[in-house]
């Protein structure tokens, strides 16, 4: 391989011919820029230090890892690759092998459902063909979600059936919105998503809804069971105010979300001091939050 230098030097006499040409036939001049447009490409390519050149999965891998937490627009990550299928490169880094790079499509569809905590500060707002690497550390657990989300993706089943399929498969461990996406192969993912939550009553957590330890564009289903029907009533809103004022600890014991573990796989509940059944409201003044273990409790019990 040349070093960027010898490229940046074939790359000028590239030019310099094309310009001796002047305002000749449009397809000489066309084609004359050919090799400008690889040589370019391997310019790129050249860039990323030698031994992380193999592929343009690993230049790419190596371009975020350099820069994380900043946003990276196509076109620069298109000039590192090298290649036309960049974008499928950096899908694979996302969802195959578990890379934390969010998309500015991503970004738009899950603040479209009130899901984009305000902490989640970048220089500038991510726009539609922007990237960002969140996190430098890989999820190792990628691979095997990756071969479940490919069955779950291949079901008839509408984009609601599946997300909810890939989530009770993986219960209790984060999953991120880009493979909730793939699964559902649909736009409306984090919509549906949404819906599983606040219609259908599955505990399925996110940044915004019970979990402030988690990143933007996480979710967790923390348990395989449905809220009882008079809960599902409550306003998202409501569930959100209750839990930041209560500290996102139960009440009861004290144990904060924080904490979880896969020792320890707890999670927050919104109680009704005065029971649903006996009339109390869904408002903020008669719920309170427990941990599920302490919610249970106190249902066996009768307390209130």
């Amino acid at each position: 391989m040349m070093s960027t230098q010898q490229y940046l030097n074939r790359l000028r006499e590239i030019l310099r011919d094309f310009e001796k040409l002047g305002a000749g036939d449009v397809r000489t001049r066309v084609l004359a820029l050919v090799p400008a447009y690889d040589s370019l490409q391997s310019l790129g390519k050249s860039l990323i230090p030698e031994g992380l050149q193999v592929s343009a999965r690993q230049r790419l891998l190596r371009h975020f890892q350099l820069y994380p937490k900043v946003i990276i627009h196509e076109r620069e990550l298109a000039v590192v690759a090298g290649i036309s299928e960049w974008a499928r490169r950096i899908r694979e880094l996302r969802v195959q092998f578990g890379w934390k790079i969010i998309t500015g499509i991503t970004v738009r569809q899950i603040a479209a459902e009130n899901e984009l905590s305000w902490e989640f500060e970048l220089p500038g707002a991510l726009g539609p063909n922007d990237y960002c690497l969140i996190d430098i550390h890989q999820d190792r657990d990628a691979a095997h979600r990756w071969n479940v989300a490919n069955d779950i993706r291949k079901d008839p089943a509408g984009a609601k059936e599946k997300i909810l399929m890939y989530l009770r498969k993986n219960i209790g461990k984060i999953v991120t919105g880009e493979e909730l996406s793939y699964v559902a192969q649909s736009s409306e993912w984090a919509r549906r998503t949404r819906e599983l939550r606040t219609e259908d009553g599955w505990p399925i957590s996110t940044k915004m809804s019970g979990n402030p330890s988690l990143a933007v564009g996480e979710y967790i289903l923390e348990d395989d069971r449905q809220a009882p029907p008079h809960d599902r009533h409550i306003k998202e809103s409501t569930r959100r105010e209750a839990l930041k004022r209560d500290g996102y600890r139960c009440r009861n014991c004290g144990w904060p979300q924080g904490s979880r573990s896969k020792f320890d796989q707890r999670f927050l509940e919104l109680h009704h001091i005065e029971h649903h059944a006996d009339g109390g409201s869904n408002e903020l003044e008669n719920l309170i939050t427990y941990c599920n273990i302490c919610h249970d409790e106190v249902h066996r019990t009768g307390k209130r």
